[in-house]
C-alpha cells in the first residue's frame, strides 16, 4: 500500500476510481446519448491509471455493465469490479427495492453475466429505509461469498450501528455512502472505517443536480478557493475528500471525457490553510 493506494478487500486499488453510473441515460436509465463516448471514457480511464470501477446492473438496467464490458474485455489483470444489489429498475425506470435473499443472489448473478465474469471482486448490499431484515440480507452476502460468486461484501447506505453489528457477523471490505462538502452526516461512520480498516467510498462526492442545481459545485466559497488554487471546484471538492483519510477511494462519475481528466488530476490539487478552514465551514 501506498499513500496512493488503500486495500479494498485482498485488492489494492488507487484512491481515484471511477463510478459508471452516468454513462446510462438520464436518472441511470436507457442507453447512453452517445455510447462510442461512453466507450472512449471507460477506456480512457484506465489508461489514466484507474483500476477500481463501480457499477450495478440495474443501471440502464444492463447498459453500463454492457458499456464495461464492451470496452475493457478481457480485463486489466489489476482492475476490481464492484457492484452493488439491494434494488431493481421496472419498465419506466423506476427504483425498486429487492432485498429479499433470493433478490440479492439474483443481483449478483444478474451482474456476473452482464459483466462477463465468474466471480466479482466486491458488491455492496444497499440498504434501504425500513428495513428489518439486515441478518437474513448479511447471510445471503455470505453465503454468495462462500460460493465464489463474490470475493467481498461490502455495506451501502447503512448506519454506525449497522456496520459494528456486521462486522460482528464477517468481513467488510468497503463501506458506501454519501459524502461531500455540504453532506457530512458519514463522517462519523468514516472514522469508524477508519479505525477498523475498512475503505470508504463516498458516493455523490460531488453532489448532485437532483432539483436542476447542483448546489456543491456552484457553491460559491468552493469556487472562490478553486479560483484562488487555479483549479476547478470539482477538483478542490475531492481534493478535500481525499485529505479525510487514507481510506477514503473516490469513485467519482461522468460521461464526460474532460470531467474525467479533470477529476483524474485531482491528486495535484495542494490545499493550503487557508483552503482547508474556508471548506471546512462550507454550509447551504
Amino acid at each position: 500500500m501506498t499513500d496512493d493506494t488503500f486495500p479494498l478487500g485482498d485488492r489494492s486499488v488507487r484512491r481515484i476510481g471511477f463510478g459508471a453510473m452516468q454513462l446510462a441515460g438520464p436518472g441511470a436509465f436507457g442507453p447512453p446519448r452517445d455510447r462510442d463516448t461512453a466507450i472512449d471514457v471507460l477506456r480512457k480511464a484506465v489508461e489514466l491509471g484507474v483500476n477500481h470501477i463501480d457499477t450495478a446492473q440495474y443501471y440502464g438496467p444492463d447498459v453500463v455493465n454492457d458499456l464495461i464490458r464492451e470496452a475493457l474485455r478481457p480485463y486489466p489483470e489489476d482492475l476490481v469490479l464492484v457492484s452493488k444489489v439491494g434494488a431493481a429498475r421496472d419498465t419506466t425506470g423506476r427504483w425498486l427495492p429487492a432485498m429479499e435473499p433470493e433478490q440479492l443472489r439474483a443481483g449478483v448473478l444478474d451482474n456476473l453475466r452482464s459483466l462477463g465474469v465468474d466471480r466479482l471482486d466486491a458488491v455492496n448490499l444497499r440498504l434501504t429505509d425500513g428495513e428489518d431484515a439486515f441478518d437474513a440480507q448479511l447471510e445471503a452476502m455470505i453465503a454468495l461469498r462462500d460460493e465464489g460468486l463474490i470475493a467481498g461484501i461490502g455495506l451501502s447506505n447503512v448506519t454506525r450501528e449497522q456496520l459494528v453489528h456486521a462486522v460482528q457477523r464477517t468481513e467488510i471490505v468497503c463501506v458506501q455512502n454519501s459524502l461531500n462538502l455540504l453532506a457530512r452526516e458519514s463522517l462519523p461512520l468514516l472514522r469508524e472505517c477508519q479505525e477498523l480498516g475498512i475503505a470508504f467510498v463516498p458516493f455523490f462526492p460531488l453532489g448532485s443536480a437532483f432539483g436542476g442545481v447542483n448546489r456543491l459545485l456552484t457553491h460559491p466559497d468552493l469556487i472562490a478557493v478553486a479560483e484562488r488554487l487555479d483549479a476547478r471546484p470539482s477538483q478542490v471538492a475531492l481534493a478535500w475528500l481525499l485529505e479525510l483519510g487514507p481510506n477514503v477511494l473516490l469513485i467519482p462519475g461522468t460521461s464526460s471525457l474532460g470531467h474525467l481528466i479533470d477529476n483524474m488530476t485531482t491528486r495535484r490539487i495542494h490545499l493550503d490553510d487557508d483552503a482547508r478552514k474556508i471548506l471546512d465551514t462550507i454550509s447551504d
